[in-house]
């Protein structure tokens, strides 16, 4: 059947499953958008405040549900808007599909109006883009981004169309949905090299990341843990890879990890690291990380291999594959000894939380909304003290429950988060942690959680400063706050109010349970002004470059 570009678009998006999009209308996707109104029964476009919302939105629907989300924007500025979004999901290695419009093939590269060399800007922040300049492959061109942006490490994919390519017309047949193109199988010899390691340690050491969550590797990796008998700790990104109540786990690591978690990290004579790239918030100083220590990695690019800590042994493939072959051959260890460590150092008086004075605390709040949410609720972040607090003080019981973002460390990505999170789990309820400096950046995007009758209680932490610069300028620069006081006058309960939400004001403990009755009673956005001191500090800290010797326990 002969179609035109703006069709085939929507026809193939409807061909590879796609059933919901995030995006913006303008002047060079117009006709974009005119068949999105054809084909509204088949695909529901969530109208955001801005192409950045879109893209965080489509890039949380990609991390819960584990499909491409699919972000749309028009040229120049509304491509541009995406930036931000596309980066962080690149870093972050979750698969989105961005489309944007450009001016007609005539017109680029003329300064034209709203043109923007938008290929160029993302190349280095996409796994792939593309520019369609032919009607006969525009088809093919968007099956090929779907396929690369989910196999292998996902990743985000730009596809820019021309509105020439979107007026012009051609045949279109329909393709079955693409599937994950199936990776080199690693070596016998890989697995072999990596079971005489496991087998020659004694004080093994489970590392896990988002590759763990990627993959769906739960229940493999647990058993590995067990055949191993090693503790697991996580980093931000795989913090849903195993349940917080699973004894083997020690919690997140790194500069803002949990002591224990870190420590026995430290002590490890073998870290088996698993769908994790070792940033450096995660080792410090890379010297002193990798003293007296091998490493086995496991993980799907071979590019994360060496990258930053040298590997004694590497295995490439899919994590979960790659853990079912090392558990049907590895026997049943037992290492008592190193058990008896972990189990002293989780006792140690460094390992337990500071004593609550009995106010509002970071802890308390946080332990409260945990109280209201099921093992499957999704929690999403912004970026900064709360972001922390939450990875160190939420209990998380199931995969993908986590939306945050880790690798870029994106403030303002927590509204578009908590929609495109709650929208792929059907509207169930999302809970938002957030800080006021991070939602003032985003907080426009509470119009679109109203107009969408979304049901997000969104806890806004309210310290009235920047808080990690903040605690970085108290520690490291002599209390000169440049900066990072935000003092600004914004009433967060009649600002939800104005956008048609509902506001609650949570100033002293005894406001707290009933706020979030309320809150979580609610089918639709809920906001929580909660006041908390600008003096509390995420607490264990490693400074840059530090070591578990350098911890800072108590501000």
């Amino acid at each position: 059947m002969k179609m035109t570009g703006a069709q085939i678009v929507i026809e193939t998006l409807i061909e590879q499953g796609v059933d919901t999009v995030f995006g913006y209308p303008g002047g060079s996707v117009t006709n974009l958008y005119d068949e999105l109104y054809r084909y509204q029964d088949k695909i529901h476009h969530y109208l955001t405040c801005h192409e950045q919302g879109a893209a965080h939105s489509a890039d949380a629907y990609a991390r819960v549900t584990g499909k491409p989300g699919v972000c749309i924007a028009t040229s120049g500025p509304g491509a541009t808007n995406l930036v931000t979004g596309i980066a962080t999901a690149y870093l972050d290695s979750s698969p989105v599909v961005a489309i944007t419009g450009n001016v007609t093939q005539p017109l680029i590269g003329k300064d034209s109006f709203q043109e923007v060399d938008i290929a160029g800007v993302t190349l280095p922040i996409t796994k792939h883009n593309y520019i369609v300049k032919d009607i006969e492959k525009l088809a093919d061109t968007i099956r090929e981004a779907f396929s690369i942006a989910i196999s292998g490490r996902p990743g985000p994919v730009l596809v820019d169309i021309p509105k020439d390519i979107q007026l012009a017309s051609t045949e279109f047949v329909s393709k079955p949905r693409v599937t994950k193109a199936a990776g080199a199988p690693f070596s016998e010899e890989s697995i072999k090299a990596a079971i005489e390691l496991i087998k020659d340690s004694e004080r093994p050491y489970i590392y896990a990341g988002g590759g763990v969550v990627t993959s769906e590797a739960t229940k493999e990796l647990l058993e590995f843990a067990e055949k191993v008998d090693a503790p697991i700790g996580l980093s931000m990104m795989g913090l849903t890879a195993v349940p917080g109540s699973n004894p083997r786990n020690l919690g997140m690591t790194g500069m803002h990890g949990k002591y224990a978690a870190s420590k026995a990290m430290s002590d490890s004579d073998l870290i088996i690291a698993v769908g994790t790239r070792f940033s450096d918030r995660a080792t410090g100083s890379k010297p002193e990380f990798i003293r007296g220590k091998r490493f086995l990695h496991i993980d799907i690019d071979p590019a994360e291999i060496g990258k930053n800590i040298p590997a004694c042994v590497s295995v490439i493939g899919d994590v979960r594959e790659v853990l079912s072959s090392l558990n049907a051959l590895l026997p049943k260890m037992s290492r008592g000894e190193w058990a008896e460590e972990i189990e002293a150092i989780k006792r140690s008086p460094k390992s337990q939380p500071k004593p609550s004075d009995g106010g509002i605390t970071p802890k308390s709040v946080i332990e409260a909304v945990r109280r209201y949410t099921k093992d499957d609720d999704v929690v999403a972040t912004d970026v900064g003290q709360h972001q922390m607090w939450t990875c160190l003080f939420y209990d998380f019981g199931n995969p993908r429950t986590f939306v945050t973002s880790g690798g870029l460390g994106t403030m303002g990505f927590g509204m578009g988060a908590a929609m495109g999170s709650c929208i792929g789990r059907g509207g169930k309820r999302t809970v938002l942690f957030t800080g006021d400096g991070s939602f003032h950046m985003n907080m426009n995007e509470l119009a679109t959680a109203v107009t969408n009758r979304l049901p997000l209680v969104i806890v806004l932490m309210n310290n009235g400063v920047l808080g990690m610069v903040r605690q970085w300028q108290t520690l490291f620069f002599e209390k000169r706050y440049s900066n990072t006081v935000l003092n600004r006058k914004t009433d967060f309960v009649k600002l939800a109010e104005a956008f048609g939400a509902e506001g609650l004001r949570v100033s002293e403990p005894g406001d707290l349970a009933p706020a979030l009755e309320k809150a979580f009673s609610s089918d639709g956005p809920v906001l929580i002004d909660v006041k908390i001191n600008c003096d509390e500090m995420v607490l264990p800290f490693i400074p840059p470059g530090g070591t578990i010797n350098d911890i800072i326990l108590e501000g």
